[in-house]
């Protein structure tokens, strides 16, 4: 009999073979996974509003918003621009139907105060020992933390500068160095006066077309983001893409193309609500063909007319409560639910106010209490009357 070592390596040519390199996909800039069930997942650049999208911490890649607004306000189109900017922060493809190449000069900048903050907390993180984020709140005596600032931590400890939901102002545009992605304009309807030849496509099924022909021609690692704003206003729209056959099967497309590219494409479309209400048959149809559905209604009341924040606005002034929020539905992806606007029904009504460094800030609404109007007005006539001589 023979014997020999066990672990003794017979030949190299099987261990080679044993052996093979892990090959690690790149994280995409801008997206990461649910936490509900790992989908991948993409902001809208408003953190509250990523709050609210079911549980997701973000819009999930390959679903659509409908975002309703009342009256003449343009809080929908904050929305917009935030959406845009962060997309273009990251690096994304972003295809705007029926607005001028100046808007891109409109979207808010780079917050300034987040990175001196971060700064400021990056330097006594090292002394801390390293737990888990949600017992992090027992040392300052059981006060929450924000997640996203916890997960910025954590991303530049690891070495990555990427961050999920950027910090805009309200107040300051878009640095040209902070753009990494492009953004393209498409006419959402033809020149007045101009007969069209024959076999010319529609606007909507011309911008549909172009799209999808980037998205079959570009990388599986771009994202691409589509704004449709104020659909069927008629300051940007004919009046033949009002008709249902003309909007709804471009919303068909588009809800097409979604499902076709889950992992590659979000879509986020307003509507002027003062124009097209709720009880109308097309837009119920509009809402159907949407994953997720929101509606602003403006307070008629002097802080809705006040100017936007400036950069030497107050923090009360800005805590103003501007509106309120609806939610009609969200994306529902398994048999859990994971998506029903019921289950934030106990959290009570939402509202919405404007702020300078946080954009478009959702969260509960409450009445203040009673009297607090008066004591206010009268230090303000006290105020006023010690300024007199």
């Amino acid at each position: 009999m023979s014997f020999r070592k066990r672990n003794a390596v017979i030949s190299s040519s099987n261990l080679s073979l044993s052996i093979s390199p892990k090959v690690e996909n790149a994280p995409i800039p801008g997206v990461r996974p649910s936490p509900l069930d790992g989908r991948p997942t993409t902001s809208t650049g408003t953190a509250s509003l990523d709050n609210l999208l079911a549980g997701h911490a973000g819009l999930p890649l390959g679903t659509s918003l409908l975002i309703g607004e009342h009256g003449t306000t343009d809080f929908a189109g904050v929305l917009l621009r935030y959406y845009a900017a962060e997309g273009m922060v990251q690096g994304h493809q972003i295809h705007v139907l029926g607005l001028h190449e100046g808007w891109r000069h409109e979207l808010p900048g780079l917050s300034t105060e987040d990175k001196k903050s971060s700064s400021k907390s990056e330097a006594p993180s090292d002394d801390k020992m390293k737990i888990a984020w949600r017992y992090e709140s027992l040392a300052s005596g059981g006060a929450p933390r924000d997640r996203n600032a916890i997960q910025r931590q954590s991303s530049s400890s690891t070495g990555t500068s990427s961050i999920f939901c950027g910090s805009f102002d309200l107040t300051k545009r878009l640095n040209p160095t902070n753009v990494k992605g492009q953004m393209g304009f498409h006419p959402s309807m033809s020149i007045p006066g101009l007969p069209l030849p024959k076999g010319t496509l529609s606007p909507f099924k011309q911008f549909v077309k172009e799209v999808a022909y980037k998205l079959a021609n570009s990388p599986p690692s771009w994202i691409h983001r589509v704004i449709v704003p104020s659909i069927l206003s008629p300051t940007g729209y004919s009046s033949s893409s009002a008709r249902p056959e003309e909007v709804l099967q471009f919303l068909h497309a588009l809800r097409a193309l979604l499902r076709q590219y889950p992992t590659r494409l979000t879509v986020i479309t307003t509507l002027p609500l003062s124009l097209y209400p709720r009880t109308t048959g097309l837009t119920r149809w509009m809402e159907l063909l949407s994953d997720g559905v929101f509606e602003l209604i403006p307070l008629q009341s002097s802080a809705v007319h006040t100017p936007p924040p400036s950069s030497k606005s107050d923090s009360k002034s800005e805590e103003q409560t501007q509106g309120l929020v609806k939610v009609h539905s969200l994306p529902i992806f398994h048999e859990k639910g994971g998506g029903s606007s019921e289950a934030y029904a106990a959290h009570g009504d939402l509202s919405f106010s404007l702020s300078r460094s946080k954009g478009l800030v959702i969260k509960p609404f409450y009445l203040p209490p009673v009297g607090e109007d008066e004591q206010e007005k009268n230090k303000s006539e006290s105020s006023k009357a010690s300024m007199e001589f």
